[in-house]
């Protein structure tokens, strides 16, 4: 009997993370819902998922923390079966403010949440994948943002910086692992309607951005996980170190 696809989605608590786990558990996969503080909320996407019929379990750990990301991996190894999906989601904003005023504290926390945590999330799951370690394949889908190509000058440079860093991974651990069985895309969200533009300091930042989008409106979660399910699935079998811009045009 086929083994059941076993996928990792970091900071699946909420947003996009949120809807890309329920959109694989309705997809057949088993889900590892990873969430670093809010249990209450990784609790209730597992019960979503176990209302859809889908195999689900929450996992904390904080993906900047090697020890936690190692441990992470090696639970899901023992309840759900080594993983063959990994969305590397997890990320964070702080207040807005210009480059000027970033303290390296501040600096040091973005990378370590958003491009460290990607790095070693990657490693264990190629560890994992690899034909070359006995592995059955797998795929990588990156989530970074429109940010990386804009900048965010004046607000968050430095989030733009780390996901500049994420395209950089996904580009190099596409062409190293491709013939491995492993696949390793990207999508870059423009402004999504989630809770993140709290955390920067302006919960109603995508109506002030809004005109400048070419729809003239936010994404919703629910539309960045669609494709992140299908640069997951066979039907993008033959697309790696591909990055999908689901930005509104923008």
């Amino acid at each position: 009997m086929q083994q059941k696809p076993v996928a990792v989605v970091t900071g699946a608590g909420r947003g996009i993370g949120a809807a890309t786990a329920l959109a694989l558990g309705r997809q057949g996969y088993a889900v590892c819902v990873n969430y670093r503080a809010n249990e209450g909320a990784a609790a209730a996407v597992v019960a979503d998922l176990d209302r859809l019929g889908a195999e689900a379990v929450a996992m904390r750990a904080d993906v900047a923390d090697e020890a936690e990301v190692v441990r992470l991996f090696r639970e899901c190894d023992a309840v759900l079966g080594p993983v063959t999906a990994l969305v590397n989601n997890a990320g964070i904003v702080l207040p807005q403010t210009r480059v000027e005023q970033m303290s390296g504290e501040r600096i040091r926390a973005m990378l370590a949440t958003n491009t460290v945590g990607p790095f070693l999330c990657a490693r264990e799951a190629i560890k994992r994948m690899s034909t070359r370690h006995g592995g059955r394949g797998g795929a990588i889908v990156n989530v970074s943002s429109a940010a990386a190509r804009i900048g965010s000058p004046g607000e968050y440079v430095d989030y733009a910086a780390s996901k500049a860093a994420v395209d950089a991974l996904t580009r190099g651990l596409s062409i190293e692992v491709a013939e491995e069985g492993i696949r390793v895309n990207c999508v870059r969200p423009g402004p999504i309607y989630t809770e993140m533009h709290a955390a920067g300091g302006e919960p109603e930042r995508i109506e002030r951005v809004r005109q400048s989008i070419p729809m003239k409106r936010g994404g919703t979660p629910e539309e960045i996980a669609r494709a992140i399910v299908w640069l997951l699935s066979t039907e993008a079998s033959y697309c790696t170190g591909t990055f999908l811009d689901a930005s509104g045009g923008r």
